[in-house]
Protein backbone atom coordinates (compact mmCIF):
# COMPACT_ATOMS: atom_id res chain seq x y z
CA UNK A 1 0.00 0.00 0.00
CA UNK A 2 2.92 2.34 0.60
CA UNK A 3 4.50 2.10 -2.55
CA UNK A 4 1.00 2.80 -4.71
CA UNK A 5 0.49 5.69 -2.58
CA UNK A 6 3.93 7.07 -3.30
CA UNK A 7 3.21 6.53 -6.94
CA UNK A 8 0.19 8.56 -7.07
CA UNK A 9 1.47 11.33 -5.12
CA UNK A 10 5.03 11.60 -7.51
CA UNK A 11 2.92 10.94 -10.71
CA UNK A 12 0.13 13.53 -10.96
CA UNK A 13 1.60 16.84 -10.93
CA UNK A 14 4.12 15.85 -14.10
CA UNK A 15 0.79 15.51 -16.09
CA UNK A 16 0.89 18.56 -18.36
CA UNK A 17 -2.95 20.53 -17.85
CA UNK A 18 -4.35 23.41 -17.77
CA UNK A 19 -4.06 24.93 -14.42
CA UNK A 20 -8.05 24.96 -12.94
CA UNK A 21 -8.09 21.61 -14.05
CA UNK A 22 -4.95 20.72 -12.80
CA UNK A 23 -5.87 21.90 -9.36
CA UNK A 24 -9.20 19.48 -9.46
CA UNK A 25 -7.04 16.60 -10.22
CA UNK A 26 -4.75 17.80 -7.40
CA UNK A 27 -7.48 18.12 -4.96
CA UNK A 28 -8.99 14.46 -6.58
CA UNK A 29 -5.63 12.83 -5.81
CA UNK A 30 -5.56 13.87 -2.45
CA UNK A 31 -9.18 13.30 -1.37
CA UNK A 32 -8.08 9.16 -2.97
CA UNK A 33 -4.78 9.43 -1.02
CA UNK A 34 -6.39 10.01 2.42
CA UNK A 35 -9.09 6.76 1.93
CA UNK A 36 -5.93 4.80 0.75
CA UNK A 37 -4.04 5.41 3.98
CA UNK A 38 -7.53 5.29 6.06
CA UNK A 39 -8.53 1.69 4.76
CA UNK A 40 -7.78 -1.62 5.25
CA UNK A 41 -5.59 -1.18 8.45
CA UNK A 42 -4.35 -4.19 9.36
CA UNK A 43 -3.65 -5.38 12.79
CA UNK A 44 -2.63 -8.00 14.40
CA UNK A 45 -2.80 -8.99 18.48
CA UNK A 46 0.43 -10.80 20.46
CA UNK A 47 1.14 -11.30 23.89
CA UNK A 48 3.55 -8.77 25.05
CA UNK A 49 7.22 -9.33 25.92
CA UNK A 50 6.86 -8.51 29.48
CA UNK A 51 3.59 -9.24 30.95
CA UNK A 52 1.32 -6.66 32.56
CA UNK A 53 -1.75 -7.20 34.34
CA UNK A 54 -4.42 -4.94 34.79
CA UNK A 55 -4.80 -4.01 38.24
CA UNK A 56 -7.34 -1.42 38.23
CA UNK A 57 -9.45 1.76 36.95
CA UNK A 58 -10.63 4.85 39.23
CA UNK A 59 -10.89 7.92 40.23
CA UNK A 60 -10.22 10.63 42.57
CA UNK A 61 -13.00 11.48 45.14
CA UNK A 62 -11.96 15.17 45.25
CA UNK A 63 -13.69 17.37 44.81
CA UNK A 64 -17.12 15.57 43.71
CA UNK A 65 -17.50 13.73 47.10
CA UNK A 66 -17.90 16.37 49.25
CA UNK A 67 -20.39 17.73 47.02
CA UNK A 68 -22.10 14.93 46.03
CA UNK A 69 -21.70 13.17 49.48
CA UNK A 70 -24.70 15.49 50.34
CA UNK A 71 -27.27 14.20 48.50
CA UNK A 72 -30.39 11.85 49.87
CA UNK A 73 -29.45 8.13 50.07
CA UNK A 74 -31.72 7.33 46.59
CA UNK A 75 -29.39 9.73 44.20
CA UNK A 76 -26.21 8.22 45.87
CA UNK A 77 -27.31 4.63 45.55
CA UNK A 78 -27.50 5.31 41.77
CA UNK A 79 -24.35 7.17 41.58
CA UNK A 80 -22.18 5.06 43.06
CA UNK A 81 -23.46 1.81 41.11
CA UNK A 82 -22.94 3.43 38.06
CA UNK A 83 -18.79 4.28 39.02
CA UNK A 84 -18.53 0.33 40.74
CA UNK A 85 -20.51 -2.12 39.31
CA UNK A 86 -19.16 -4.45 36.49
CA UNK A 87 -22.05 -3.29 34.23
CA UNK A 88 -21.13 0.10 34.52
CA UNK A 89 -17.54 1.87 34.80
CA UNK A 90 -16.64 -1.13 36.87
CA UNK A 91 -13.69 1.06 38.64
CA UNK A 92 -12.13 -0.48 41.71
CA UNK A 93 -9.88 2.08 43.01
CA UNK A 94 -10.76 5.32 44.62
CA UNK A 95 -8.05 8.32 46.22
CA UNK A 96 -9.56 9.88 49.28
CA UNK A 97 -8.18 13.57 49.75
CA UNK A 98 -7.31 14.43 53.31
CA UNK A 99 -8.08 17.75 53.49
CA UNK A 100 -5.51 20.36 55.57
CA UNK A 101 -8.48 22.99 55.69
CA UNK A 102 -8.49 26.72 56.10
CA UNK A 103 -8.08 29.43 58.81
CA UNK A 104 -11.66 29.71 60.02
CA UNK A 105 -11.04 32.98 60.51
CA UNK A 106 -9.38 33.48 57.46
CA UNK A 107 -6.78 35.88 58.89
CA UNK A 108 -4.36 34.71 56.33
CA UNK A 109 -6.58 35.05 53.47
CA UNK A 110 -9.67 36.18 51.37
CA UNK A 111 -12.80 34.11 53.00
CA UNK A 112 -13.74 30.92 50.69
CA UNK A 113 -11.17 32.14 48.10
CA UNK A 114 -11.89 28.60 46.15
CA UNK A 115 -15.37 30.14 45.29
CA UNK A 116 -14.03 33.37 44.05
CA UNK A 117 -13.45 34.02 39.81
CA UNK A 118 -11.42 31.45 38.47
CA UNK A 119 -11.63 29.04 41.44
CA UNK A 120 -12.85 25.78 42.08
CA UNK A 121 -15.78 26.52 43.85
CA UNK A 122 -16.55 26.06 47.79
CA UNK A 123 -17.02 22.25 46.90
CA UNK A 124 -12.98 22.41 46.62
CA UNK A 125 -13.15 23.48 50.58
CA UNK A 126 -12.67 20.82 52.32
CA UNK A 127 -12.33 20.54 56.06
CA UNK A 128 -9.38 19.90 57.96
CA UNK A 129 -9.24 17.05 60.74
CA UNK A 130 -7.58 19.78 63.34
CA UNK A 131 -8.30 23.49 62.33
CA UNK A 132 -5.55 24.94 65.70
CA UNK A 133 -1.92 23.41 67.07
CA UNK A 134 -3.14 22.78 69.97
CA UNK A 135 -7.14 21.75 69.08
CA UNK A 136 -8.32 17.87 69.04
CA UNK A 137 -8.86 15.77 65.89
CA UNK A 138 -12.84 16.75 64.70
CA UNK A 139 -13.28 13.41 63.16
CA UNK A 140 -17.00 14.64 62.30
CA UNK A 141 -15.12 16.86 59.43
CA UNK A 142 -15.31 16.05 56.18
CA UNK A 143 -18.59 14.02 56.51
CA UNK A 144 -19.90 14.47 52.96
CA UNK A 145 -16.76 12.33 51.44
CA UNK A 146 -16.71 10.06 53.95
CA UNK A 147 -19.70 8.84 53.28
CA UNK A 148 -19.40 8.24 49.51
CA UNK A 149 -16.27 6.48 50.46
CA UNK A 150 -17.79 3.90 53.00
CA UNK A 151 -20.52 3.21 49.71
CA UNK A 152 -17.75 2.62 47.85
CA UNK A 153 -16.71 0.05 50.47
CA UNK A 154 -19.98 -1.38 50.87
CA UNK A 155 -20.71 -1.86 47.30
CA UNK A 156 -17.25 -3.20 46.23
CA UNK A 157 -15.73 -4.67 48.80
CA UNK A 158 -12.29 -5.43 46.79
CA UNK A 159 -12.03 -1.40 46.09
CA UNK A 160 -8.54 -0.21 46.97
CA UNK A 161 -8.35 3.25 48.81
CA UNK A 162 -5.53 5.40 48.34
CA UNK A 163 -4.90 8.89 50.46
CA UNK A 164 -3.00 11.99 49.10
CA UNK A 165 -3.11 15.10 50.08
CA UNK A 166 -3.00 18.59 48.49
CA UNK A 167 -2.00 20.65 51.59
CA UNK A 168 -1.06 20.77 54.86
CA UNK A 169 -3.41 22.23 57.33
CA UNK A 170 -3.27 26.17 57.15
CA UNK A 171 -0.84 26.44 60.57
CA UNK A 172 1.44 23.94 59.47
CA UNK A 173 1.62 26.27 55.94
CA UNK A 174 4.36 29.54 55.27
CA UNK A 175 1.85 31.48 54.35
CA UNK A 176 -1.10 30.81 56.91
CA UNK A 177 -3.32 29.53 53.80
CA UNK A 178 -3.92 26.02 52.33
CA UNK A 179 -3.82 27.81 48.63
CA UNK A 180 -0.18 27.83 48.36
CA UNK A 181 2.68 30.20 49.08
CA UNK A 182 2.91 33.87 48.75
CA UNK A 183 5.28 33.12 45.91
CA UNK A 184 4.16 30.18 44.42
CA UNK A 185 7.78 28.64 43.33
CA UNK A 186 8.44 28.66 47.14
CA UNK A 187 7.53 25.40 49.63
CA UNK A 188 4.60 26.08 51.54
CA UNK A 189 5.38 23.52 54.73
CA UNK A 190 8.68 24.82 56.85
CA UNK A 191 10.73 21.44 57.53
CA UNK A 192 10.42 22.39 61.32
CA UNK A 193 6.86 21.63 60.19
CA UNK A 194 7.29 18.24 58.45
CA UNK A 195 6.99 16.11 61.56
CA UNK A 196 3.62 18.00 62.51
CA UNK A 197 2.36 17.49 58.92
CA UNK A 198 3.24 13.71 58.78
CA UNK A 199 1.39 12.79 62.37
CA UNK A 200 -1.61 14.51 61.01
CA UNK A 201 -1.52 12.02 57.95
CA UNK A 202 -0.90 8.96 59.43
CA UNK A 203 -3.66 10.10 62.42
CA UNK A 204 -5.96 10.26 59.92
CA UNK A 205 -4.92 7.11 58.36
CA UNK A 206 -4.84 4.95 61.14
CA UNK A 207 -8.20 6.49 62.49
CA UNK A 208 -10.31 5.34 59.44
CA UNK A 209 -8.66 1.87 59.38
CA UNK A 210 -9.58 1.96 63.77
CA UNK A 211 -13.12 3.31 63.29
CA UNK A 212 -14.23 1.92 59.74
CA UNK A 213 -11.90 -1.01 58.72
CA UNK A 214 -10.48 1.00 55.76
CA UNK A 215 -7.07 0.33 55.44
CA UNK A 216 -5.44 3.00 52.93
CA UNK A 217 -3.09 0.69 50.29
CA UNK A 218 -0.85 3.86 49.83
CA UNK A 219 -0.36 7.51 51.12
CA UNK A 220 1.01 9.88 49.12
CA UNK A 221 1.98 13.12 50.92
CA UNK A 222 2.10 15.76 47.59
CA UNK A 223 0.01 16.41 44.72
CA UNK A 224 1.53 18.04 41.74
CA UNK A 225 4.49 19.69 44.42
CA UNK A 226 6.89 21.32 41.28
CA UNK A 227 4.44 23.61 39.54
CA UNK A 228 3.92 26.95 40.07
CA UNK A 229 -0.19 26.70 40.32
CA UNK A 230 -0.36 26.85 44.29
CA UNK A 231 -0.36 30.37 45.69
CA UNK A 232 -2.34 32.37 48.40
CA UNK A 233 -5.91 33.19 47.81
CA UNK A 234 -5.81 30.60 44.93
CA UNK A 235 -8.58 28.35 43.53
CA UNK A 236 -7.94 24.89 45.55
CA UNK A 237 -5.59 23.57 48.13
CA UNK A 238 -2.27 23.11 46.98
CA UNK A 239 1.46 22.74 48.36
CA UNK A 240 4.72 23.71 46.47
CA UNK A 241 7.51 21.40 47.51
CA UNK A 242 10.43 21.65 45.96
CA UNK A 243 12.94 18.03 45.14
CA UNK A 244 14.99 18.61 48.15
CA UNK A 245 11.71 19.23 50.48
CA UNK A 246 9.87 16.34 48.98
CA UNK A 247 13.08 13.48 49.49
CA UNK A 248 13.26 15.24 53.63
CA UNK A 249 9.45 14.96 53.84
CA UNK A 250 9.77 11.46 52.60
CA UNK A 251 11.88 10.19 55.54
CA UNK A 252 9.83 11.81 58.19
CA UNK A 253 6.52 10.37 57.15
CA UNK A 254 8.35 7.02 56.93
CA UNK A 255 9.08 7.39 60.75
CA UNK A 256 5.73 7.89 61.22
CA UNK A 257 4.41 5.34 59.59
CA UNK A 258 6.74 2.76 61.05
CA UNK A 259 5.77 3.36 64.35
CA UNK A 260 1.40 3.84 63.66
CA UNK A 261 1.52 -0.38 62.90
CA UNK A 262 -0.12 0.24 59.79
CA UNK A 263 0.49 -1.55 56.36
CA UNK A 264 0.05 1.62 54.51
CA UNK A 265 3.43 2.64 52.13
CA UNK A 266 4.24 5.84 50.57
CA UNK A 267 3.49 6.68 47.36
CA UNK A 268 4.98 9.74 45.13
CA UNK A 269 5.06 12.44 43.97
CA UNK A 270 2.13 12.76 41.85
CA UNK A 271 3.73 15.11 39.85
CA UNK A 272 1.95 16.79 37.14
CA UNK A 273 4.24 16.51 34.20
CA UNK A 274 5.67 12.98 33.20
CA UNK A 275 8.91 14.38 32.42
CA UNK A 276 8.88 15.82 36.02
CA UNK A 277 8.00 12.62 37.09
CA UNK A 278 11.40 11.66 35.89
CA UNK A 279 13.47 13.43 37.39
CA UNK A 280 11.96 13.48 40.60
CA UNK A 281 12.28 9.57 40.24
CA UNK A 282 15.83 10.23 39.75
CA UNK A 283 16.75 12.06 42.41
CA UNK A 284 14.93 9.91 45.23
CA UNK A 285 17.20 7.32 43.61
CA UNK A 286 20.31 9.02 44.07
CA UNK A 287 19.66 10.36 47.54
CA UNK A 288 18.36 6.43 48.68
CA UNK A 289 15.22 6.89 49.58
CA UNK A 290 13.50 5.56 46.97
CA UNK A 291 13.83 1.89 49.38
CA UNK A 292 10.93 4.08 51.60
CA UNK A 293 8.42 4.62 48.87
CA UNK A 294 6.07 1.55 47.25
CA UNK A 295 4.83 3.41 44.66
CA UNK A 296 5.38 5.85 42.10
CA UNK A 297 2.71 7.96 40.92
CA UNK A 298 2.23 10.16 38.27
CA UNK A 299 0.08 12.24 36.48
CA UNK A 300 -0.43 13.07 32.62
CA UNK A 301 -1.53 16.16 31.76
CA UNK A 302 1.57 16.89 30.34
CA UNK A 303 3.23 13.72 28.72
CA UNK A 304 4.46 12.48 25.34
CA UNK A 305 5.01 8.90 24.04
CA UNK A 306 8.59 9.09 24.66
CA UNK A 307 8.75 10.45 28.18
CA UNK A 308 6.23 7.83 28.88
CA UNK A 309 8.22 5.59 27.64
CA UNK A 310 11.48 6.45 29.63
CA UNK A 311 9.42 6.67 32.80
CA UNK A 312 8.22 2.88 32.05
CA UNK A 313 11.86 1.63 31.49
CA UNK A 314 13.08 3.74 34.71
CA UNK A 315 10.43 1.90 36.96
CA UNK A 316 11.17 -1.14 35.56
CA UNK A 317 14.90 -0.41 36.34
CA UNK A 318 14.34 0.52 39.74
CA UNK A 319 11.95 -2.28 40.42
CA UNK A 320 8.76 -0.19 41.47
CA UNK A 321 5.17 0.01 40.96
CA UNK A 322 3.37 2.56 38.27
CA UNK A 323 0.12 4.25 39.07
CA UNK A 324 -1.47 6.92 36.15
CA UNK A 325 -2.81 8.21 39.19
CA UNK A 326 -4.42 11.62 37.90
CA UNK A 327 -5.71 13.14 34.62
CA UNK A 328 -8.17 14.96 32.26
CA UNK A 329 -8.76 17.21 29.65
CA UNK A 330 -10.89 19.90 28.03
CA UNK A 331 -12.36 20.12 24.80
CA UNK A 332 -16.08 20.12 22.98
CA UNK A 333 -18.39 17.48 23.21
CA UNK A 334 -17.84 13.70 21.63
CA UNK A 335 -14.71 15.15 19.87
CA UNK A 336 -13.12 16.13 23.18
CA UNK A 337 -13.87 12.75 24.94
CA UNK A 338 -12.59 10.97 22.35
CA UNK A 339 -9.32 13.33 22.52
CA UNK A 340 -9.13 12.01 26.22
CA UNK A 341 -9.71 8.16 25.18
CA UNK A 342 -6.59 8.72 23.22
CA UNK A 343 -4.48 10.02 26.27
CA UNK A 344 -5.85 7.10 27.95
CA UNK A 345 -4.60 4.55 25.19
CA UNK A 346 -1.21 6.31 25.21
CA UNK A 347 -0.61 5.95 28.66
CA UNK A 348 -1.77 1.81 28.67
CA UNK A 349 0.45 1.94 25.22
CA UNK A 350 3.72 3.41 26.61
CA UNK A 351 3.45 3.94 30.11
CA UNK A 352 2.10 0.84 31.26
CA UNK A 353 1.07 1.64 34.34
CA UNK A 354 -0.67 -1.25 36.76
CA UNK A 355 -3.49 1.19 37.45
CA UNK A 356 -5.52 4.38 35.41
CA UNK A 357 -7.11 7.08 37.33
CA UNK A 358 -9.23 9.81 36.19
CA UNK A 359 -9.65 12.75 37.71
CA UNK A 360 -13.16 13.95 38.54
CA UNK A 361 -15.96 11.77 38.20
CA UNK A 362 -18.93 14.22 38.60
CA UNK A 363 -18.82 17.77 37.37
CA UNK A 364 -21.37 20.88 37.56
CA UNK A 365 -22.74 21.03 34.16
CA UNK A 366 -19.56 20.34 32.01
CA UNK A 367 -18.78 17.64 29.94
CA UNK A 368 -15.32 17.02 29.56
CA UNK A 369 -13.42 17.07 33.26
CA UNK A 370 -16.17 14.55 34.48
CA UNK A 371 -18.13 11.79 33.86
CA UNK A 372 -21.14 12.51 35.08
CA UNK A 373 -22.87 15.88 35.05
CA UNK A 374 -24.66 17.32 37.91
CA UNK A 375 -26.85 20.43 38.62
CA UNK A 376 -26.10 20.75 42.56
CA UNK A 377 -28.44 22.95 42.53
CA UNK A 378 -31.61 20.93 41.97
CA UNK A 379 -29.40 17.77 42.52
CA UNK A 380 -29.96 16.20 39.31
CA UNK A 381 -27.25 13.97 37.44
CA UNK A 382 -26.92 12.18 33.94
CA UNK A 383 -24.29 10.61 32.48
CA UNK A 384 -22.86 12.01 29.60
CA UNK A 385 -20.84 10.70 26.24
CA UNK A 386 -17.84 10.53 28.56
CA UNK A 387 -18.72 8.20 30.96
CA UNK A 388 -19.63 6.08 27.92
CA UNK A 389 -16.26 6.37 26.60
CA UNK A 390 -14.65 5.62 29.22
CA UNK A 391 -17.03 2.54 29.83
CA UNK A 392 -15.56 1.18 26.49
CA UNK A 393 -12.63 -0.12 28.08
CA UNK A 394 -13.07 -0.44 31.91
CA UNK A 395 -16.38 -2.64 31.74
CA UNK A 396 -14.38 -4.98 29.28
CA UNK A 397 -11.33 -5.19 30.59
CA UNK A 398 -11.52 -5.65 34.66
CA UNK A 399 -9.07 -6.32 36.84
CA UNK A 400 -6.42 -9.16 36.24
CA UNK A 401 -6.55 -9.30 32.10
CA UNK A 402 -2.93 -9.43 30.81
CA UNK A 403 -2.63 -6.40 28.49
CA UNK A 404 -1.92 -7.23 24.76
CA UNK A 405 0.38 -6.01 22.02
CA UNK A 406 -1.48 -4.82 19.19
CA UNK A 407 0.03 -2.47 16.78
CA UNK A 408 -2.76 0.06 16.72
CA UNK A 409 -1.80 3.49 17.67
CA UNK A 410 -5.20 4.12 18.82
CA UNK A 411 -6.59 0.78 20.21
CA UNK A 412 -5.82 -1.25 22.77
CA UNK A 413 -6.47 -5.35 23.57
CA UNK A 414 -6.08 -7.47 26.62
CA UNK A 415 -7.00 -11.52 27.27
CA UNK A 416 -8.49 -12.62 30.29
CA UNK A 417 -6.67 -14.88 33.23
CA UNK A 418 -8.24 -17.61 31.73
CA UNK A 419 -7.29 -17.05 27.87
CA UNK A 420 -10.73 -17.57 26.90
CA UNK A 421 -11.55 -14.07 26.15
CA UNK A 422 -9.97 -11.22 23.79
CA UNK A 423 -10.80 -7.69 24.45
CA UNK A 424 -9.57 -5.14 21.48
CA UNK A 425 -10.57 -1.38 22.30
CA UNK A 426 -10.13 1.25 19.16
CA UNK A 427 -11.04 4.77 18.46
CA UNK A 428 -12.11 6.71 16.01
CA UNK A 429 -11.18 10.81 16.64
CA UNK A 430 -11.26 12.10 13.13
CA UNK A 431 -14.37 13.55 11.10
CA UNK A 432 -14.13 10.71 8.44
CA UNK A 433 -14.85 6.99 8.42
CA UNK A 434 -12.10 4.71 9.40
CA UNK A 435 -11.95 0.92 8.64
CA UNK A 436 -9.66 -1.60 10.29
CA UNK A 437 -8.69 -5.37 9.99
CA UNK A 438 -8.11 -7.31 13.20
CA UNK A 439 -6.22 -10.79 12.85
CA UNK A 440 -7.15 -12.97 15.87
CA UNK A 441 -4.98 -15.23 17.33
CA UNK A 442 -6.07 -18.81 16.47
CA UNK A 443 -9.26 -20.12 18.08
CA UNK A 444 -11.04 -16.87 18.76
CA UNK A 445 -14.13 -15.57 17.02
CA UNK A 446 -15.62 -12.15 17.73
CA UNK A 447 -18.94 -12.64 20.26
CA UNK A 448 -20.39 -9.08 20.58
CA UNK A 449 -19.06 -5.54 19.53
CA UNK A 450 -20.04 -2.43 20.65
CA UNK A 451 -19.96 1.43 20.18
CA UNK A 452 -20.27 4.62 21.54
CA UNK A 453 -20.46 7.48 18.92
CA UNK A 454 -22.39 10.90 18.57
CA UNK A 455 -25.60 9.49 18.98
CA UNK A 456 -24.63 5.94 20.60
CA UNK A 457 -23.81 5.21 24.20
CA UNK A 458 -21.86 2.07 24.81
CA UNK A 459 -24.95 0.19 21.89
CA UNK A 460 -24.10 -3.23 21.21
CA UNK A 461 -24.05 -3.84 16.89
CA UNK A 462 -25.02 -6.85 15.03
CA UNK A 463 -22.19 -8.99 13.83
CA UNK A 464 -22.03 -9.45 9.91
CA UNK A 465 -20.50 -12.02 7.93
CA UNK A 466 -17.47 -10.79 7.84
CA UNK A 467 -17.23 -10.83 10.86
CA UNK A 468 -17.45 -13.86 12.06
CA UNK A 469 -14.13 -15.13 10.79
CA UNK A 470 -9.96 -14.71 12.08
CA UNK A 471 -9.85 -11.85 10.13
CA UNK A 472 -12.67 -8.98 11.17
CA UNK A 473 -13.30 -6.28 9.21
CA UNK A 474 -14.98 -3.21 11.15
CA UNK A 475 -15.74 0.44 9.91
CA UNK A 476 -15.73 3.26 12.52
CA UNK A 477 -17.56 5.96 12.02
CA UNK A 478 -16.57 9.96 12.65
CA UNK A 479 -16.07 9.81 16.05
CA UNK A 480 -16.41 7.06 17.28
CA UNK A 481 -15.34 4.08 19.53
CA UNK A 482 -15.52 -0.05 18.98
CA UNK A 483 -15.00 -1.97 21.78
CA UNK A 484 -15.14 -5.81 20.21
CA UNK A 485 -14.95 -9.10 22.45
CA UNK A 486 -14.00 -12.49 21.38
CA UNK A 487 -14.15 -15.63 22.58
CA UNK A 488 -12.73 -19.06 22.20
Amino acid sequence: MGRSVHFLANCAPVVNLPKNMKKTLLTLFALLLSSVCMAGESYSIRPLKKERICQGWGTSLCWWAAQSGRWDEERLDSLIDWLVSPQGLNYNVFRYNIGGGDDPHWTNCDPHHFGASGGKGLRAELEGFKVHPDSAYNWQADEAQRRIMLMIKRKRPDAIFEAFSNSAPWWMTVSGCVGGAKKATDDNVAPAMYESFARYLVDVCKHYKDTYGIEFATLDPFNEPVTDYWYQNGGQEGCHFSVEGQIAMIKVLRRELDRSGLSTVISAADETSVMQSIIDLKAYDRADVLKLVGQWNTHTYKADNEQRKRLRELCDSLDIRLWQSETGDGGKGIHGNLRMAQRLVDDIRYLQPDVWCDWQYVEENYDQWSLVMCDSTWGTFRRHHNYYVRQMFSRFIPVGYRWMDVDDEHGLAAQSPDGKQLVYVTLNAERGSRTTEVNLPKGYRLKAIFRTSRTEDCEPLPINDKQKNRTIFTTLPSLSIVTMVMEK
